[in-house]
This record gives C-alpha cells, sequence and structure tokens, in this order.
C-alpha cells in the first residue's frame, strides 16, 4: 500500500492510499482523485520522505494553513453533528421556527439569495457557510 501526500490547485492538502505507483498514476491520468474539501480533480502529489519511527524523534509540525484548515473542518464538523439538516426547506422551516410554529432548534440547509434576503427583511437571522462536500456525507 503507497500512502501519498497529495494537494489540489486551491492548496487542500490530504493522503491518497494506493495500491502502486501505477495505480496512482493511472487514477491521476483519469482524473479519477478528487480533493475531500473542494472536490477539485486538479491533484498532485507533494514530496515526501519515508517514516522513521524512534522514540526520540519529534512529531512534525503542520504550517499554519495545515493547521487553520484542520481547525475549520473540525468547526464544521461540530456544526454538521449539532444541527438538523433540513435541505432544501431551510427557509421555510427558519419561519416555522421564527413565528414559533415548530420547536425552537439549530437548522441548516439550503436557501437562495433571495430567500436569505427575505428571511433578513422579515428579521429572521441566518448566517451562510459553504460547506465543503465531504462533510455532507458520512465520513468512513
Amino acid at each position: 500500500m503507497k500512502v501519498y501526500n497529495l494537494c489540489c490547485e486551491r492548496d487542500h492538502r490530504f493522503e491518497g492510499w494506493f495500491s502502486s505507483e501505477e495505480d496512482f498514476s493511472a487514477q491521476s491520468c483519469k482524473e479519477l482523485i478528487e480533493c475531500p474539501i473542494c472536490e477539485s480533480r486538479s491533484v498532485r502529489k507533494l514530496p515526501s520522505a519515508p517514516r522513521l519511527n524512534l522514540s526520540s524523534a519529534q512529531p512534525p509540525q503542520n504550517d499554519v494553513s495545515q493547521q487553520i484548515q484542520a481547525e475549520v473542518i473540525e468547526v464544521m464538523r461540530k456544526i454538521v453533528a449539532s444541527t438538523e439538516d433540513v435541505g432544501e426547506r431551510f427557509a421555510e422551516e427558519a419561519r416555522r421556527i421564527h413565528y414559533n410554529e415548530a420547536p425552537e432548534r439549530a437548522i441548516r440547509g439550503t436557501a437562495s439569495q433571495s430567500e436569505r434576503a427575505a428571511l433578513a427583511e422579515e428579521g429572521i437571522e441566518v448566517m451562510s457557510l459553504p460547506m465543503p462536500p465531504a462533510l455532507k456525507q458520512p465520513l468512513q
């Protein structure tokens, strides 16, 4: 099994596991490898060194952008775990909650720009948060 450090065109870094170098090359040529954050198929392999497990070795230090990316993903996972996904019914359900026609709870879903503007005019506060595609599905 080969584990490669990969990076998309937007500099999202992630691991890819392949049965061989040939398997990686074949999938790469067919653009089958996809960034789990933005779904970009423009992915490249980063240089990497073999890992040596030495008891006195210090763990590798992440650069700031990787650490921020990891923290943002963790916050988004918490949001997904603590909210109810109402999908396309977001505007309708937000109104029902606001007007006490439905139980108060944290919801998430999708709304068009005009729906968000109409909610704001009614005094219903909403927040847009682009969600990476990988977080919209259960992670394995």
